[in-house]
């Protein structure tokens, strides 16, 4: 409603007020993007937050993420190629979050830090999937070194996400000394 109109109201219009600084706070840290040089540095020192975004970033069909997450890969790469990787694969119902769990939690009891990239299928209706690995993994997810990345398998085939290998990178670089890739099944 504007300020001409024959209807008297309280409510006005005024065209051009931006929002105060101090008003949402949350929304303002939101919009910042770290740099690529941030990620990198925060990955390193096995920050999980930037990990995960990094992670976000690089399964992202975005052309702006894509280029972001290949300049941090290249970034991680001389970090990488230092962990065990074991890859789990099994019929559904078989078990393999199961053994997961059994065998992370003896790892990190030695000391081992751990990441798990846990593949869920994707519905070729609609593309959604449940991404339900970490709520099977009960204590491990509670665990502090231990790293729980669900993805969903998209539309590639073979049991693995479209950027499993990119991601295993990023978690090398974390620090992380194994990790296990769960597939679909």
């Amino acid at each position: 409603m504007n300020n001409n109109s024959k209807h008297k109201s309280n409510l006005t219009e005024i065209r051009g007020v931006k929002q105060p600084k101090n008003i949402n706070k949350i929304k303002l840290k939101r919009s910042v993007q770290p740099s690529i040089n941030e990620f990198v540095n925060q990955i390193k020192k096995g920050n999980i937050t930037y990990l995960s975004k990094a992670i976000t970033l690089v399964e992202s069909t975005n052309l702006k993420h894509k280029k972001k997450a290949s300049s941090i890969i290249n970034a991680c790469l001389p970090f990488a190629n230092k962990s065990i990787r074991i890859g789990i694969t099994g019929v559904p119902g078989v078990g393999k979050s199961t053994f997961i769990e059994s065998l992370g939690k003896l790892l990190s009891e030695k000391g081992k830090k751990i990441a798990v990239l846990a593949i869920d299928p994707s519905s070729s209706i609609n593309k959604g999937s449940i991404l339900g690995d970490k709520t099977r993994m009960e204590e491990l997810v509670k665990n502090k070194n231990v790293f729980i990345r669900p993805s969903p398998s998209g539309d590639s085939l073979g049991g693995v996400a479209r950027k499993t290998r990119e991601t295993i990178i990023l978690c090398e670089a974390a620090g992380f000394d194994t990790i296990f890739i769960e597939t679909v099944g």
